[in-house]
């Protein structure tokens, strides 16, 4: 474990024990918190939600998890903006595009209300910090194991959203472990507008036009793994590698059938968890100033980051993974 990794955990583990021991009767009955995503009926955000009301439990606070169930940037802002209005305890936020939702998010922090970013990230907002995945590590650790299972060479069908910076991040990630392997190639990034039948109709065209110059198939969000894998399993294709995101009940199947070779698990459980923790204490012990550039701060009283980590899955540990998110979802409830 590198000494940064090292001192993140340390972070974490110092500041849930801060949360812990001051829980309990310092809460009021009016004391609510928010999650804001969108596209919140994905199986992603179950794990996230499952996060949210164990921490909500254990802090005896009220805590709800909104949005729309489509991906809908405009949506999620028009949410956040309501939840403004009302004033609550504190607002942790996905964020689908940093643009829309900077101005929202701005407001929040001028109103006096803590606002952390969870799973993406807007850097350019005035969020207090940012809860989540290590995006280009993430991205650099699907990029070593796709070199490996192309043995170096191999033409690559990327799907993503380019507006998300967390995807973005990702991306470069990939390009960055691949530097090593010139005989691999990113033929094509295909945007997917968060509708996974883009994937899918895809995937449909290049077995029917570029069968033999495509060799494998990343996918950077969560929807795109079980659409590719779909249509592999339709055709009877075997030699293409997919490398999915993410650990959503089909693509795990698909890993353990083997169609996708592995997928990057992030952490969303940890993130909303974590992340009711920190505004709970940013609520009760309060900074001298919200509307403040922390990160350039060598003296602050919270981090620019918290890198909630990634693990790649593959067969060798998914039985593994999917035992444990049983007993985590469990445990939750």
């Amino acid at each position: 474990m590198s000494r940064a990794c090292k001192l993140n955990s340390l972070f974490v583990v110092a500041l849930l024990s801060v949360f812990t021991a001051s829980c309990g009767s310092r809460h009021d009955s009016s004391e609510t918190y928010y999650l804001v995503g969108a596209n919140i009926k994905l199986p992603y955000w179950e794990n996230a939600s499952a996060g949210l009301d164990a921490a909500a439990s254990q802090l005896q606070v009220r805590a709800a998890f909104v949005g729309p169930d489509t991906y809908d940037a405009k949506g999620e802002k028009e949410t956040l903006d309501g939840l403004i209005a009302k004033k609550p305890a504190g607002i942790l936020v996905s964020v689908t595009d940093p643009e829309v939702l900077r101005d929202s998010i701005d407001r929040a922090i001028a109103a006096g209300i803590p606002i952390l970013t969870v799973d993406s990230d807007a850097p350019k907002s005035k969020r207090l910090f940012f809860i989540g995945t290590n995006n280009h590590q993430a991205g650099f650790m699907g990029g070593k194991r796709l070199a490996q299972e192309l043995k170096g060479k191999g033409n690559v069908v990327v799907f993503t959203m380019p507006e998300q910076t967390n995807l973005a991040e990702r991306l470069q990630g990939y390009r960055d472990a691949l530097d090593n392997s010139p005989g691999i190639k990113i033929d094509r990034v295909v945007d997917i507008k968060g509708d996974p039948r883009v994937a899918f109709d895809t995937t449909t065209e290049v077995l029917g036009k570029e069968k033999d110059k495509v060799q494998a198939f990343v996918c950077l969000e969560a929807q795109s793994g079980q659409e590719v894998a779909t249509v592999l399993n339709n055709y009877n294709v075997h030699d293409k590698v997919v490398i999915a995101m993410d650990t959503d009940a089909p693509t795990l199947d698909w890993v353990q059938k083997g169609v996708i070779a592995a997928t990057i698990s992030q952490k969303p459980y940890t993130m909303a968890f974590v992340g009711l923790h920190a505004l709970d204490d940013l609520y009760h012990n309060k900074l001298p100033k919200l509307d403040n550039d922390w990160s350039r701060d060598s003296f602050a009283p919270i981090p620019a980051f918290v890198d909630t980590g990634s693990v790649l899955i593959d067969k060798n540990n998914v039985t593994a993974f999917q035992e444990s998110a049983k007993s985590a979802k469990g445990t939750s409830k």
